[in-house]
């Protein structure tokens, strides 16, 4: 029997200027992702891995356990936010990855975290 686990990935995510300094290259962005479980069993988030691009296709990858400190779980029909950052040299980049998550079955799963922007308010058209 084969489980599928329904984890949507929602993300907001926000220039912060008063940490930003252009001249030195320093760009400061907050994202806020929310997950809800769609599933009919508990999840936990063990790990999670992020692929960060800046506009000159530097790429920085993150891979560590938990989010923010913690390693939530998530009853059926439950969601769980966080708001996190990144530092980029560029007003615009990208990320995305995957969080490796586990079943109340003790099944692993990976789920995927899609691309998204970061960018400079008024930067982009």
């Amino acid at each position: 029997m084969s489980l599928s686990f329904e984890i949507p990935v929602q993300v907001d995510t926000f220039y912060i200027a008063a940490q930003s300094d252009p001249a030195q290259n320093r760009y400061v962005f907050a994202y806020t992702i929310t997950l809800r479980n769609l599933s009919s069993e508990s999840v936990q988030l063990l790990k999670r891995y992020w692929l960060i691009t800046d506009a000159n296709g530097k790429e920085t990858e993150v891979y560590g356990d938990g989010v923010v400190g913690e390693q939530p779980q998530l009853a059926p029909g439950a969601s769980y936010s966080y708001t996190s950052g990144a530092v980029l040299e560029t007003p615009v980049g990208t990320m995305q990855g995957h969080y490796e998550m586990t079943s109340q079955s003790q099944l692993s799963f990976k789920t995927s975290i899609p691309l998204f922007r970061l960018a400079m308010p008024n930067i982009l058209n």
